[in-house]
């Protein structure tokens, strides 16, 4: 890893659903231009974890800093905007928008920054393989086109923290690995930190570091 600042940087962070401890003294940091993988059992809260490094959900203890800043301080409304600005998130259910167009969902992060671009919207569905079906509602597609909208929707802003929930799992193995070479080319292209949850092992082999997350925090694992 990079000697340089981390973008991402996680202390002692504790999360509990009740008297529950989902996950506890869990410490990461990640470098601009890097890749992590976390992989770990079912139900140990890899995508809780995602949630609170992008700010969508709270922690009971610890600290997230991403580029310097501290998401422990920030309320709801600066998180919003913060994360709007830094974030790429591609979710395991996609959350794209039923009432908006491919090339729509696509551009929304850029709209949101007042910074639309038509021309990088059209770059980005044609690098994920859905050049021609700008105008198409979330309706008329396949799981795994909706998770490649989803994809684009993440990259289209070039977020300098990419987080990512099983993004490959609805695509076949071609397509999986168009997608991976596309996230670990942004991530190195511009400097973003990408942290992605994954069970897929093609997909967790492209890691420079592979994490497993467990009720006690993440330990590295040797490959």
């Amino acid at each position: 890893m990079s000697t340089e600042t981390p973008l991402l940087t996680v202390r002692q962070l504790v999360r509990r659903y009740g008297s529950q401890t989902v996950f506890e003294n869990v410490n990461l940091q990640v470098a601009r231009g890097e890749f992590v993988a976390i992989v770990g059992d079912s139900g140990v809260g890899k995508s809780t974890l995602l949630n609170c490094l992008a700010g969508l959900d709270t922690w009971d203890g610890g600290q997230i800093l991403v580029g310097g800043e501290d998401l422990t301080t920030m309320d709801d409304t600066a998180r919003t905007l913060w994360r709007r600005a830094h974030v790429g998130f591609v979710f395991q259910a996609f959350h794209v928008l039923p009432h908006l167009s491919v090339a729509q969902n696509v551009a929304l992060p850029l709209m949101l920054l007042g910074q639309a671009d038509d021309r990088r919207v059209g770059q980005m569905l044609t690098a994920v393989g859905l050049h021609g079906l700008e105008a198409r509602l979330p309706q008329q597609l396949s799981g795994g086109q909706l998770q490649r909208v989803a994809i684009a929707r993440a990259l289209v802003h070039r977020p300098p923290l990419l987080l990512a929930d099983e993004p490959t799992g609805n695509l076949d193995p071609t397509t999986a690995a168009r997608i991976m070479d596309l996230l670990v080319q942004q991530t190195r292209e511009h400097g973003a930190a990408l942290v992605l949850v994954t069970h897929a092992s093609a997909a967790a082999a492209r890691a420079g570091r592979l994490l497993r997350l467990s009720a006690q925090g993440i330990t590295r694992l040797e490959r």
